[in-house]
């Protein structure tokens, strides 16, 4: 859990963070979560984050950090991960004493103790049933944006409707991780915004508005237990009275609705239409600003969340760095220095040499295997390290660009 505070001149006055393994060993995670023994179930206790954001703020507290002067305040929280409140926690919520941390007033609120996360993969039966629901993969798509993923928030619903319906029917309320943590800040259920929202397979992405064909297809009762999405820079009122009584918040601070992770990166990047952000990290993710997105069987299109009348289109490649840096290796003894040198040393195009790299099952296309091509498209079992190196490069950004165009996103010629 990070928090940063910053002036109306931008600048950085404050950051501080909480470890969940570290500060938090009472919880046994790892890596903040809880892999289950059929290593699908991914999940996070609730209470931890509820006792990450107390431990925050007081070490913001003693370390003098002036609360009052806190105009507004926003956050991001991971896509796809949801909480469970049961019947009556609203009130718990309203009334929270200043006297006591929020994680004790808040220990018996969450029909669900462990959270299921964006790690999550055990909804196969789930996903199959809402895409026949929808009848198939790319009308569902064309509704919400995506086709039926395992980790998104309907799916999961229904997995606990499912298997414990009575779990179900105690919750009052289901939050996204980014509306939960908003709550607790507005000592009342705060809405899903558009963006967040438009990660879960439920939401129309083009009505703004819960699919009555998703909802039905997960549970019964589902729209009243989501309640109304929100623009994402909502302003959804002021700080609860427990803040300003236990920190010093003035009670004018306004909270703005919070949203996904990957939504917060576009915002925060300041993209515009047109633009296109890629993160080179163990995945590789593109983030688009899309005008008339077209949604596909591959990637994702999110309600953008500086401009509700736009799209975010979101694709994954799971085949990203340790890609690159298994070529290095081979091909330019570890060294980046070799490796970007045996790239510049041959043309582009790479004389019409090509090749795709998935030494793990890709996600965008789901494709295995390394597949080499030479320039009158025979399939070859080798190149020269440097056609090698080439190859993988130009493969890799091809296919971010044939991908991103088929989710409607034009390059400027």
């Amino acid at each position: 859990l990070k928090v940063i505070a910053i002036d109306e001149q931008l600048r950085v006055i404050y950051e501080d963070n909480v470890h969940f393994d570290k500060d938090l060993p009472e919880f046994k995670t790892q890596g903040g979560v809880y892999i289950h023994s059929d290593r699908l179930t991914v999940t996070s206790p609730v209470l931890m984050w509820v006792k990450a954001l107390d431990m925050i703020l007081e070490k913001m507290k003693s370390s003098g950090f002036n609360f009052s002067q806190v105009r507004a305040l926003s956050g991001a929280g991971q896509q796809h991960g949801s909480v469970y409140w049961k019947k009556g926690s609203i009130q718990i919520l309203k009334s929270a004493s200043p006297e006591l941390p929020l994680h004790q007033s808040l220990k018996g609120c969450f029909s669900v103790s462990d959270s299921p996360i964006w790690m999550d993969s055990s909804t196969a039966p789930q996903c199959r049933a809402l895409e026949k629901a929808l009848g198939g993969a790319q009308p569902l798509a064309s509704v919400t944006g995506s086709r039926a993923y395992e980790r998104f928030t309907g799916n999961q619903i229904a997995k606990i409707y499912s298997q414990n319906p009575e779990v179900y029917k105690q919750t009052e309320r289901i939050s996204l991780v980014s509306s939960f943590a908003a709550s607790l800040f507005l000592g009342t259920y705060a809405p899903i915004d558009y963006s967040d929202g438009s990660g879960m397979n439920l939401l129309q992405i083009w009505e703004k508005a819960w699919s009555k064909s998703c909802l039905d297809a997960c549970a019964p009762g589902l729209e009243e237990k989501l309640g109304c999405p929100v623009p994402s820079h909502s302003v959804l009122g002021p700080i609860s009275p427990y803040y300003s009584q236990r920190y010093g918040f003035s009670p004018d601070c306004k909270i703005v609705a919070f949203t996904g992770d990957n939504p917060a990166s576009l915002a925060g990047m300041r993209l515009q239409e047109g633009d296109i952000a890629i993160s080179l990290g163990t995945s590789d993710t593109l983030f688009l600003w899309i005008q008339e997105p077209t949604p596909a069987l591959e990637g994702h299109i999110l309600c953008n969340p500086v401009d509700s009348q736009t799209y975010m289109a979101l694709l994954c490649f799971k085949n990203g760095s340790l890609m690159r840096e298994r070529i290095r290796d081979d091909c330019a003894s570890g060294s980046w220095d070799e490796f970007s040198k045996a790239l510049s040393s041959t043309v582009a195009g790479n004389s019409g040499n090509l090749g795709f790299y998935f030494d793990v099952m890709e996600i965008t296309p789901e494709a295995v295997g390394i597949h080499r091509f030479n320039r009158d498209n025979q399939k070859v079992s080798s190149f020269p390290k440097e056609v090698e190196i080439r190859a993988l490069i130009e493969g890799q950004f091809m296919a971010k660009r044939i991908h991103a165009e088929k989710l409607g996103y034009k390059v400027c010629k």
